[in-house]
């Protein structure tokens, strides 16, 4: 009997089983590393597609339904997981593309495992699918979608249908397929005239934008993200494309020489949210020989932000006397009540010139901890405290150090996990013996 070359059909599938270890269970935890494997065998057939892409097809396939069947074995199978199913689809894809196999046939096919889709792989898949799906692929795809997307349109609902089966839900989901078609195609015209029959929406907006913007064509882009934008200030709380639609108009009223515009709207923008993000962007608009004078207007302008923001914005543009002025001013629960993430860094950079302000933001973070009763996070809470103490030390201030100390005992004494480590550190590092003298002593114990 002879052997199969290397890279057969057999020994790939042999491969796929492997990699997913059939019957055991994959933890949370070890999803990570599990993938990866998975990964390695996916390099290998991709690599397969361009000598013997029909061969890589179906080795996608049997790798396709291996992972189906192992979705009840893995513990998050719509995390990384379900992120590998998604690009297995698009190996798929890339493989039958490469065979030369019929564009129509292979919208059937991913349609029908759209369809059938028990743990959400394909959820979304569409905005993939669309990337790697060569012009008559998307041509091929846009007309499945299109006949179901009319069909919808005039077909009644049936007593005890699914949601999926349901005529709105179908119609809803063939738009969105269709604008990610459309999208890929850069295909103003039917995007438009299928937003003008469903609903437009400001990710619309943005989407068409983009498309004229890569059409070289910022004057008719502008025109939709203004229209984006009036749309997005009707919506209660606003969306996601509206953070996008915004800095994209000052992109183009720059690139049309209308920078004195470009920096009127990053101005509003910014009063209206003050921070190191909306400063960046402001900053990007503002000629180099203004700077100067626009950052203490826009620092002025911050005042109105909330104390978060605010010290961010200050650490960022390295205003540290004025962050020290804000900390000095600020009531210690206030700054209790904010994260680590603004206290931290600002405790860091404070230590050396202003170690007594450094000590009340370590102080704050660590009092944060305890009054909420975190006991997992009280190692940190017992390091933030320590490195007050260190600061009170330097700065001179012992008696502060012991106000706090003696709050500590008062309110939180029943916290034995707690309280034990905190002792530790009130009665200060206890002086080791060196090493020699520990070797010593047990040289002599022998």
């Amino acid at each position: 009997m002879t052997k199969k070359p290397r890279g057969s059909t057999g020994q790939m599938e042999r491969l796929i089983e492997s990699a997913l270890v059939p019957g055991r269970f994959v933890a949370y935890n070890a999803n990570f590393d599990f993938v990866r494997e998975l990964e390695a065998v996916e390099t290998q057939i991709a690599s397969l597609a361009r000598t013997a892409p029909e061969r890589a097809a179906s080795l996608y396939e049997t790798f396709l339904a291996g992972c189906y069947e192992k979705a009840e074995e893995i513990d998050d199978s719509s995390g990384r997981f379900g992120q590998f199913v998604a690009e297995l689809f698009c190996g798929w894809i890339t493989a039958r593309q490469a065979a030369d196999t019929d564009p129509a046939e292979t919208a059937i096919r991913l349609l029908a495992w759209m369809d059938d889709d028990p743990y959400g792989f394909c959820h979304d898949l569409e905005k993939d699918a669309t990337k790697v799906l060569d012009k008559a692929g998307l041509t091929a795809f846009e007309h499945q979608i299109r006949a179901r997307f009319d069909a919808a349109a005039t077909a009644k609902p049936a007593p005890g249908e699914s949601f999926r089966r349901n005529a709105d839900y179908q119609r809803r989901r063939c738009s969105e397929i269709l604008r990610a078609i459309y999208l890929q195609q850069k295909n103003v015209e039917a995007y438009i005239a299928l937003a003008e029959v469903t609903e437009l929406t400001a990710q619309d907006c943005h989407a068409l934008a983009m498309i004229l913007v890569a059409r070289r064509n910022p004057e008719a882009a502008l025109s939709w993200v203004k229209r984006g934008l009036a749309l997005d200030k009707k919506s209660p709380h606003g969306s996601m494309a509206g953070h996008d639609l915004a800095p994209l108009k000052r992109k183009l009223l720059t690139k049309l020489g209308r920078g004195d515009e470009a920096l009127e709207a990053a101005w509003a923008e910014y009063r209206a949210h003050p921070s190191k993000y909306s400063y960046g962007d402001l900053m990007q608009y503002v000629p180099k020989a203004e700077r100067a004078a626009w950052h203490e207007k826009a620092l002025t302008a911050a005042k109105a932000a909330d104390l978060h923001s605010l010290i961010e914005l200050l650490l960022d543009t390295k205003e540290l006397e004025r962050l020290a002025d804000l900390v000095r001013q600020t009531k210690d629960t206030a700054l209790e009540d904010l994260s680590h993430y603004a206290t931290e860094p600002a405790a860091r950079k404070l230590d050396k010139t202003h170690p007594e302000l450094a000590a009340r933001l370590w102080c704050a973070q660590g009092m944060r901890v305890v009054k909420a009763k975190k006991s997992k996070y009280y190692d940190a809470a017992l390091s933030n405290f320590e490195r007050a103490r260190r600061c009170f030390e330097k700065a001179g201030r012992v008696t502060d150090w012991e106000q706090v100390v003696r709050a500590v005992r008062s309110e939180h004494h029943r916290k034995t996990g707690f309280m034990a480590g905190f002792e530790e550190i009130v009665a200060g590092p206890k002086e080791k013996p060196s090493f020699l003298t520990r070797a010593k002593a047990r040289w002599g114990a022998r």
